[in-house]
């Protein structure tokens, strides 16, 4: 059975149970986005240098570019969702923006990634976060879904 995917806003407690705890994201690698593509980022959205600066987790099971064996971050994850995903101000929004949001669910992959530099597919990225955005674990998808409106309660 395939659940949906679905990102919701969450109040700032329940985000920092989940941001706080970078061991907790799935995959085999966890590692934060080089200051170098941060500023990348930042370019590549307009906005002013320096504009970010909070850590940018990134997980997976491998976290190299199979191809050029460049390290995946968040600047391949920018550049993939700005070709017909998401605008550069929505995205911006989002990382810098007050409002909390998670994902309710651990993907098997995050789908749609490409490398930057050489566009080889990433497969193996399971998950991405800042300090406004992060994938909830297991163990918090109940919360959610109760805070959402759902009751799956705590034994699911």
């Amino acid at each position: 059975m395939t659940r949906q995917r679905k990102t919701v806003e969450v109040d700032p407690v329940l985000f920092r149970a989940v941001y706080d705890s970078p061991a907790a994201l799935p995959g085999r690698h966890r590692w934060v986005t080089s200051d170098h593509d941060v500023r990348r980022i930042e370019k590549l959205l307009g906005m002013p240098a320096g504009s970010i600066g909070a850590p940018l987790w990134v997980s997976g099971d491998e976290p190299d570019c199979p191809k050029c064996a460049r390290r995946v971050t968040w600047l391949d994850i920018v550049s993939s969702a700005l070709h017909g995903v998401h605008d550069p101000a929505m995205i911006a929004r989002v990382m810098l923006g007050e409002r909390r949001y998670v994902n309710t669910e651990v993907p098997a992959a995050i789908p749609g990634v490409y490398c930057v530099d050489c566009r080889t597919p990433i497969d193996g990225l399971r998950s991405f976060k800042c300090h406004n955005w992060a994938y909830a674990f297991e163990a918090l998808e109940a919360v959610v879904d109760r805070m959402t409106g759902g009751d799956r309660g705590a034994d699911s």
